[in-house]
């Protein structure tokens, strides 16, 4: 085991064996990291998260922070305390400075083999299932469940509260606001065109209502002509 220079370590942490905390790591009370386990300087695990092994953990990683958690009342918003844990699986990667959010109840859980690039956002009760892999920048709000060997490309974000199964592969900066059960593909975003092109397609696509609405009373009215012919 090797602690490096002005780490912090917690009370009642464990510690397996040949686990290498880099100068500035700071360890929660209660923690566990696993065997074999490697965390580069200035991460932070709060108190009470656990670490699988053989885990490589890159600089500025926060595991355990609060979950965006408030409730209205009135004018003003009240903290909702986040008593969870983050659960990492063994053989994880976690790329510089991405954040896991702490559970609200629940534990907030990362599957045996998950790969996340740098700087992805994973919110309270978030369940990522095993083998699945992150680009950068991919945001993942809170209570979603992300199925076995998922990919999501960079700048992907997931809305909360949803269920994506087993083999679904979200492309970079598409929005997904629906669960997707069936596994595939999925592609929200804009096909890329020179602005001017880009600027008359969107204002087609805004006229498009507009247009179904005249497709189906012409076709009604087509309809009823044949009717009466």
């Amino acid at each position: 085991m090797s602690v490096g220079e002005r780490s912090v370590v917690g009370e009642r942490v464990r510690l397996g064996k040949n686990v290498t905390l880099y100068p500035g790591c700071v360890i929660g009370d209660d923690s566990v990291i696993g065997d074999d386990s490697v965390l580069y300087p200035n991460v932070v695990v709060y108190d009470n998260c656990v670490i699988g092994r053989r885990a490589i953990v890159h600089a500025g990683v926060v595991i355990g922070a609060d979950g965006f958690g408030f409730a209205k009342e009135g004018e003003r918003w009240v903290k909702i305390p986040q008593i969870g844990r983050v659960v990492v699986g063994d053989d994880v990667e976690i790329g510089a400075n991405t954040t896991i959010d702490r559970g609200a109840l629940d534990d907030t859980v990362i599957g045996n083999g998950v790969k996340l690039d740098n700087q992805i956002q994973i919110a309270h009760n978030v369940v990522v299932g095993e083998h699945t892999a992150m680009a950068g920048c991919v945001g993942i709000a809170g209570s979603t469940r992300i199925g076995s060997r998922c990919t999501v490309g960079g700048a992907g974000m997931i809305v909360g509260h949803l269920d994506l199964g087993d083999d679904v592969h979200i492309s970079a900066g598409t929005m997904v606001t629906k669960s997707l059960n069936k596994p595939g593909q999925y592609t929200s975003i804009f096909p890329l065109e020179p602005h001017d092109e880009w600027r008359r397609n969107a204002a087609q696509i805004k006229r498009l209502s507009k247009l179904a609405e005249r497709v189906c009373e012409l076709e009604k009215k087509l309809e009823k002509m044949e009717k009466n012919s």
